[in-house]
This record gives C-alpha cells, structure tokens and sequence, in this order.
C-alpha cells in the first residue's frame, strides 16, 4: 500500500487522482492539502501545508508554480519523496528542484502520461535510422484554447529526446512566418494550434523523399496524467534521493 498526500487536491488533477485512487488496492490518499477544505472526501485536507503532519510515502503535487516552493520545503522537511507535476516553474525553481533532490526523491516529468514516455523510447531509434537517411523532422502539438504556454513542454520534450539520440546539433525552429529561405535540414520545426477543448495531441513528422513517417500521442482526458502521477508515486516509495523522471517509471514496469 502507497499512502498519498496530494498537494492540489481540490483542483482539477486532485479530484482525478482521489478518484483513481479510490479504485486503485495499493494506493490510498493519507491526506490532502488545499486553500480550502471543501468537505469532498473521507480523507483530511489541510489549508496550511506546515499543519499536515499524516504519515505517507509520497508526495503528489498537481497545484501551481507559486505553490512548488511550499511543498519543496515541506517534503524535504519531512524527507518525502516529491512526484513533481506542476509546470512553468522558473529557473530559480529548478535550481531548488536540484537541491531538493540532493536530499530526497523528486520525480519531475514534462508529461506524466505512460504513453509519451515509451514514445520517447520509440522515437530515439526512429531518429537513429532516419534522420543520417535525410528525413526532416516536424513536431506539430495541439492543446486547448485555455493553454498559455506555446510550444507545450512535452513538445519540447519529443525534440530534446530526438536530439539526444543524433550526433548533430539539431536547432529548434518556432516560427517560420519571418523568413523567405529554404528549411535547414539541422532544425527539428515545432508548430503550435490552440483551439476547443483539445486535451493534447502531439505528432512526430519524419519527412523524406517520397515518404512519409508520422507517429502520434493522443490524450483524450487529463485520467492519463492522473494514472502517471499514482504509477510516479509507486515508484518512489522507499525511495532516499535522486531526480527521477517518468522514463524511470516506465523503465521499472
């Protein structure tokens, strides 16, 4: 049995976990932690994350950037492991995500979805055969209307694991819409849409000379992110420290 405390557990990710949680034997929700209690389940909630002293192996947090410092310092107070899934962090938060993992387990993933994370295995060996044989490579991501960030982080993820496996030093193209010249084959092209209630697309275009390659992740609702998050928490469990990511978790299966 995994004895959660979920930071963010009224939000959207938190109502989704509690409830994959509640099906799943070997997970249990110890405790939550939001601004408000709204009296929605049987477990605690507390308002001030300092107050939340219930015993559990993990740490899931799905809450927002202004939070990561609190539940930081909370779990490396306590020595709990931290599956990280709060994004848009800045740069002076990463730094402390590296010092907290100096001292406990942190997990911290660009897409806690199981299914992106063998992509990135699948796309490293398709990048080793047919990028040297001249293809080009596109990635094209589509979200939501409601989505600040663009490109998404886990387009940018594909690009970093596909650049990670070729020796050239692929540059990253965003907008084209400035410039009248031919593609540079060194540029991976990432191309964003925002519209509807899109959860999450993502394609890979490997294009060469009269063929064509695409490989695609489609999430159709946030339960995937739900289930990565609660599959990152077993993972964790026992563990002292370190920076993990979800390819670790996928790894372990």
């Amino acid at each position: 049995m995994v004895r959660i405390i979920l930071h963010g557990a009224n939000g959207r990710m938190g109502r989704i976990i509690s409830g994959i949680c509640k099906e799943d034997p070997d997970t249990e929700i110890a405790a939550g932690i939001d601004t408000e209690d709204l009296g929605l389940d049987s477990y605690p909630v507390f308002t001030d994350i300092t107050k939340c002293d219930v015993p559990a192996d993990a740490v899931i947090d799905f809450s927002t950037a202004k939070a990561v410092d609190g539940v930081l310092d909370y779990c490396v107070k306590r020595r709990l492991p931290l599956a990280l899934c709060t994004t848009g962090l800045s740069e002076e938060q990463l730094k402390k995500v590296d010092e907290a993992g100096k001292k406990i387990a942190v997990l911290k993933s660009a897409n806690m979805s199981l299914g992106i994370n063998t992509l990135f295995d699948i796309l490293q060996k398709a990048a080793k055969v047919l990028a040297p044989a001249g293809f080009d490579i596109e990635i094209v991501e589509k979200h939501h209307n409601q989505k600040l960030d663009a490109p998404s982080g886990t387009a940018l993820a594909l690009a970093d694991v596909i650049r990670e496996a070729l020796d050239q030093p692929y540059e990253y193209k965003y907008d084209r819409s400035k410039e009248r010249k031919k593609r540079d084959p060194s540029e991976i092209g990432i191309s964003s849409v925002r519209g509807g209630t899109i959860v999450g697309e993502h394609d890979v275009i490997f294009a060469g000379t009269d063929e064509v390659i695409e490989i695609r992740h489609t999430s159709y609702s946030r339960s995937v992110f739900g289930k990565g998050a609660v599959e990152a928490a077993k993972f964790l469990k026992g563990r002292t420290a370190g920076i993990y990511d979800m390819r670790k978790v996928v790894e372990a299966r």
